[in-house]
């Protein structure tokens, strides 16, 4: 089973992502900060991270470049959830570092396919 970290601070978007990956087949927890996400990735091994971006305490950059940096995290898919959806932006969170990038609000249905493609990967 892959084990997804959904990092986000809106409670709402994270109960919505919760629990569409847990429907597809994916054990998940769930952390509001990219501080916290640097602390769990320490205490468990996930196999897919979804970060926000504009988080509180650590950005989702910020914490994407701590995570890719420690042991063990380097080739982990770290994917941007961010509501930021101007042109160009996809592009700059592709560049800073993440794997892949899905604008919020989301398309349900094209979510769950491209969570679907991480679990074949």
């Amino acid at each position: 089973m892959i084990r997804a970290l959904v990092v986000e601070d809106n409670p709402l978007n994270m109960e919505l992502f919760l629990e569409i990956l847990k429907s597809s087949g994916f054990a998940v927890h769930g952390v509001a900060s990219g501080e916290d996400a640097v602390k769990e990735v320490k205490k468990e091994r996930y196999d897919l991270i979804l970060m926000d971006i504009g988080l509180p305490v650590m950005d989702g950059i910020s914490a994407m470049k701590v995570i890719k940096s420690m042991p063990g995290y380097h080739f982990v898919p770290i994917v941007a959830l961010t509501a930021f959806a101007m042109k160009g932006d996809r592009e700059k969170f592709l560049g800073a570092g993440f794997n892949d990038y899905i604008s919020k609000p989301i398309d349900v249905p094209e979510f769950m396919k491209k969570m679907q493609d991480f679990k074949k990967s």
